[in-house]
C-alpha cells in the first residue's frame, strides 16, 4: 500500500511536470510567433512610411537615363484565321530623388524606376505577316500603365540598400516597439510583462526598455530590418523576469487539483495506517490487561483453594481458631476479587453514560482525611508515610462521596505502588480563586514525559506485557479520569523518572 502511494505520488509529479514542460514549449512557440509578427510588422511600417514620403516627393525626381524594352507575344487560329498579339513595353528609368526622404547627409541619390504598358488584340490573321508583325514600331509608352508591383520592388529593394546607414533609433521609436509586442503578446494569450531591446551586432542601441537585462536566461530573439540582400545586422531581444510564474499560473489549476486528491489519498491511507496501528495497540493493551486480571484473579483463587484444602484437613477442622482465620483469609480475596470485577463494570459503565452518581455538598478536606485512613496501615506498614497539608479554607464542593473517596485513594494506591521503597506521600489542599486545589505528591519511580501523557487511558500501564512487578490493570487512574471530569474538575500529572510523581486535581467551589 505504501509503494502505491508514493507510485501515486510519483505519477503525478510527472504528470504535473510533462504538463510544465508542454506549457513552456508552447509559451516559447507564441513568443517566438509574436516576436515574427512583431519584425516584420516594424519593418513594413517603416517601409509604409517611406513609400508614402516617396510618392509625395514623386515630381522632384530628375531622369537620368531611360531604356525601353519590348516583347511580343503572337498566336494564330489555324480554323478562324484570327492571331492574338499580346505586346508589353516596359521602360527603366535612372533618376536622382531629394536626399530629405532618408536624412543620411547626401545632396540626391539615384533610384531605378520601372513603369510599362501592355495591351492585347485581335486582328485578321491573313492582313498581317510575321514580317509585318516584326516591323510594327510603338510609338509612345504609356505612363498610365504603371506597373505596381514592380515599382514597390524596386522601391524596397532602393530603400533597404540606403536605411541600413540610418540609426535604429530614428527608424523605429521605443513606444512603438512596446506598443507592438504588447498588443501581439496579449492576442497570444501572454499577459505578463517583459523587457525589451534592439541590439546590433551584440551592442546595445537606443532602443530598450528601462528593466532589460541580457542576462536572463528566458531571453528571445529575432533578426530585424533586413537589408537588400536580406541580411540583418540587428536583433529584437525579449526577455520576460516572470515567465516561470506565468507558466505554471497555466498549470496551477491542475496541480492544485492533483495536491487535492493526492491529499486526500494520503489522509485517507494515513487514517488507515493510524487506525491499524491504533489496533495492534489496543490488541496489545487487551492482552496484557487479560493477563494482569489474570494474574489479579489467580493470585486470590489460589488462596481461597489452599484456604479450603487446609480446612478439609481433620487436624484443622476441629480447630476453631484456625478454620475462622482460613475462613477470614477467604472473605478477603472474595472481596478483593469483587472489587476488581466492579472496578472493571464500573469503568464501562461510565464510558456508556448508564452510571448514575448523584452529587451533594462535600468538604474536600474530610474527603482527603477518610481517603487516608483506607491507606495508611498499609503505608505504615512497608515503614513509609503519609502527610497530609490541608491549607484551604474555603473545601465545600459538589461531588459524590463515595466516588470521590475512591478518586483519592487510587491515586494514593498509585503512589504506593510505585514506590519501591518506603512510600513517601505528602498531600496538600489550597484555595485558587474560585477553584480549591488537591496534590497528592510521592517520591516513587516516577514515569517518563510519554507514559506521562498517557497515563489516563483505559487499559495503559507503562510496564506490560507478563512483568507483574507492579500489579494493577491499567483502570485505576482512568477511572480518576472520568470521575473528576464528571465533576467539572480538571486533572493533572507532572512526573520526572526517578524522582517522584505530583497529581494535581482542581474542583469548583460552591458557595
Amino acid at each position: 500500500m505504501s509503494l502505491s502511494l508514493i507510485g501515486i505520488i510519483f505519477v503525478q509529479a510527472y504528470f504535473i511536470n510533462d504538463a510544465y514542460q508542454n506549457e513552456k514549449a508552447r509559451f516559447k512557440f507564441n513568443v517566438k510567433s509574436a516576436l515574427s509578427y512583431v519584425s516584420n510588422a516594424i519593418e513594413q511600417k517603416e517601409l509604409d512610411r517611406y513609400f508614402e514620403r516617396f510618392q509625395e516627393l514623386d515630381s522632384e525626381k530628375k531622369k537620368d537615363s531611360a531604356e525601353v524594352s519590348r516583347l511580343f507575344i503572337y498566336q494564330r487560329n489555324n480554323s478562324t484565321k484570327d492571331m492574338l498579339i499580346y505586346k508589353s513595353d516596359v521602360l527603366e528609368e535612372n533618376y536622382k530623388l531629394s536626399s530629405s526622404l532618408f536624412d543620411i547627409g547626401l545632396d540626391s541619390i539615384d533610384i531605378k524606376r520601372i513603369i510599362g504598358n501592355s495591351e492585347m488584340q485581335v486582328v485578321d490573321g491573313s492582313e498581317f505577316s510575321d514580317e509585318d508583325i516584326g516591323e510594327s514600331p510603338i510609338l509612345k509608352i504609356v505612363n498610365s500603365g504603371v506597373l505596381k508591383d514592380a515599382e514597390r520592388n524596386s522601391f524596397n529593394k532602393n530603400f533597404k540598400a540606403f536605411a541600413k546607414t540610418i540609426p535604429v533609433h530614428k527608424r523605429v521609436s521605443r513606444e512603438e516597439v512596446a506598443d507592438l509586442l504588447s498588443t501581439k503578446f496579449k492576442q497570444n494569450g501572454i499577459d505578463i510583462d517583459f523587457e525589451f531591446a534592439i541590439y546590433s551586432r551584440d551592442l546595445a542601441t537606443k532602443v530598450y526598455s528601462e528593466g532589460f537585462e541580457k542576462t536572463q536566461e528566458s531571453t528571445f530573439s529575432i533578426p530585424v530590418f533586413y537589408d537588400e540582400n536580406n541580411q540583418s545586422n540587428y536583433k529584437l531581444l525579449v526577455n520576460f523576469p516572470k515567465d516561470g510564474k506565468f507558466i505554471f499560473s497555466t498549470i496551477l489549476g491542475m496541480v492544485l487539483l492533483s495536491i487535492v486528491f493526492t491529499s486526500i489519498i494520503i489522509i485517507a491511507y494515513s487514517s488507515a495506517l493510524f487506525q491499524l496501528i491504533r489496533q495492534r495497540k489496543i490488541s496489545q493493551i487487551k492482552t496484557d490487561f487479560i493477563n494482569n486480571m489474570t494474574h489479579e484473579f489467580k493470585t486470590p483463587i489460589a488462596t481461597i483453594n489452599l484456604a479450603l484444602d487446609a480446612i478439609k484437613n481433620p487436624k484443622i477442622i476441629n480447630d476453631n481458631e484456625k478454620v475462622l482465620r482460613y475462613l477470614r483469609m477467604i472473605r478477603e480475596e472474595n472481596k478483593r476479587m469483587h472489587a476488581q470485577v466492579e472496578n472493571v463494570l464500573r469503568i464501562s459503565k461510565l464510558e456508556k453514560n448508564e452510571l448514575n452518581i448523584s452529587k451533594d455538598r462535600v468538604d474536600l478536606n474530610d474527603l482527603v482525611e477518610d481517603a487516608v485512613t483506607h491507606v495508611e496501615l498499609i503505608v505504615e506498614d512497608r515503614k513509609g508515610y503519609i502527610k497530609t497539608h490541608l491549607n484551604a479554607q474555603q473545601t465545600s464542593v459538589l461531588a459524590n462521596d463515595t466516588h470521590f473517596t475512591n478518586v483519592i485513594v487510587n491515586i494514593l494506591d498509585n503512589a504506593i505502588k510505585y514506590s519501591p521503597e518506603s512510600p513517601k506521600i505528602d498531600v496538600f489542599t489550597e484555595n485558587a480563586g474560585t477553584n480549591v486545589i488537591l496534590k497528592i505528591q510521592d517520591q516513587g519511580s516516577g514515569m517518563s514525559k510519554a507514559a506521562a501523557k498517557r497515563v489516563f487511558e483505559k487499559f495503559y500501564r507503562e510496564h506490560t506485557g507478563d512483568i507483574h512487578n507492579v500489579k494493577g490493570h491499567g483502570l485505576g487512574l482512568a477511572y480518576v479520569k472520568r470521575i473528576v471530569d464528571d465533576h467539572q474538575g480538571f486533572v493533572s500529572v507532572e512526573s520526572e523518572k526517578g524522582k517522584g510523581s505530583i497529581f494535581t486535581i482542581k474542583l469548583p467551589l460552591i458557595s
